[in-house]
């Protein structure tokens, strides 16, 4: 968090104790450092993204090691194949974390005014409703990226059909005519529960922070892009089961009970999650976790250290200090 050094746009009360509410400079530069953040390093690490996904949806194809895998999809399918989607999911990501590190931050803004120190259960809680409200909002984007990511690849799952979109908006226009506007927000309720990934997340980041930064010792790069890994590895490795079926619901072509919807059954992850087991035993369900932890660790740690570099960076050229817990 951080506080104007002077009155600015009516942020600040008399007495100087910030005034609450949900628009402010200070929310905004967390939200735009988060989304530039997100998007340079999810570039940098894509391709990991490309062979988590294939080893999700794609469940006949042989889980192998990571660098086994790209190489594979480079040599049957070009070099460029392993950034295809890239631009939808880059869109998507970029409103997804706009979305969460604005209304997070602004919820810290709003608890940092309140009585209380910050705590690891206040961090959670608003981590949890920052995610709601990410999912409600961004679903449709992630579920025609997610199609959009899978197009043209060749599955080694026969029953899987290749779609035919020209581009984001011809995607949103044929899901909403042939399957509904509803389809768009399929796998809403596996992304609902996993709300706790990044809330998880966030809650290890900020508690790691504060004790590494106590007596208001500085934080270096490399120590924010450990903790980083760190908060994400283990939220992650506790989550992944739910992201496989949450992909494989954004994919569309699940052949299940007819009850998934818009938000998909309880059944359904019920049912996906027992045809998992049955065909790949229990640790099917951590099928392309190599992958995931490789992409999402080093995406997240990268997208900290950016992320904290362009706020401090803006604070500074803004006069803002450091409010301290």
């Amino acid at each position: 968090m951080y506080e104007k050094e002077n009155t600015m746009n009516g942020e600040m009360s008399e007495n100087g104790g910030p005034v609450v509410g949900l628009l402010s400079y200070e929310t905004l530069v967390h939200a735009l450092a988060g989304a530039m953040g997100s998007v340079t390093a999810m570039t940098v690490f894509f391709p990991l993204d490309a062979a988590k996904s294939r080893l999700q949806v794609d469940d006949t194809r042989k889980s192998k090691s990571t660098p086994v895998i790209l190489a594979e999809i480079a040599k049957e399918e070009g070099l460029l194949s392993l950034y295809r989607g890239w631009f939808p999911v880059i869109s998507s990501l970029c409103c997804s974390n706009f979305v969460y590190f604005y209304t997070f931050n602004a919820l810290k803004k709003v608890a940092a005014s309140g009585p209380g120190k910050p705590r690891p259960s206040k961090d959670l809680l608003m981590g949890v409703a920052a995610g709601v409200v990410n999912v409600i909002l961004t679903t449709p984007m992630w579920v025609v990226n997610t199609r959009l990511k899978l197009q043209g690849v060749r599955f080694r799952n026969e029953d899987l059909n290749q779609t035919q979109y020209r581009g984001i908006f011809d995607a949103f226009s044929q899901i909403i005519s042939n399957e509904g506007v509803g389809s768009l927000w399929n796998g809403t309720l596996p992304s609902l529960i996993l709300v706790l990934n990044p809330a998880v997340q966030f809650m290890i980041y900020e508690a790691m922070k504060r004790k590494t930064g106590t007596g208001g010792r500085k934080i270096s790069s490399a120590k924010i892009f450990l903790i980083g890994a760190v908060a994400k590895a283990i939220a992650t490795t506790a989550t992944y089961p739910l992201q496989t079926v949450q992909a494989i619901l954004r994919f569309g072509q699940y052949k299940g009970d007819g009850q998934s919807g818009p938000m998909g059954s309880l059944s359904t992850i019920f049912i996906l999650f027992m045809e998992r087991i049955k065909k790949h035993g229990f640790f099917g369900l951590y099928k392309g976790l190599e992958a995931k932890l490789l992409q999402t660790v080093l995406t997240a740690a990268l997208m900290f250290v950016v992320y904290e570099k362009i706020t401090a960076a803006t604070f500074k050229v803004m006069g803002l200090k450091k409010l301290k817990h």
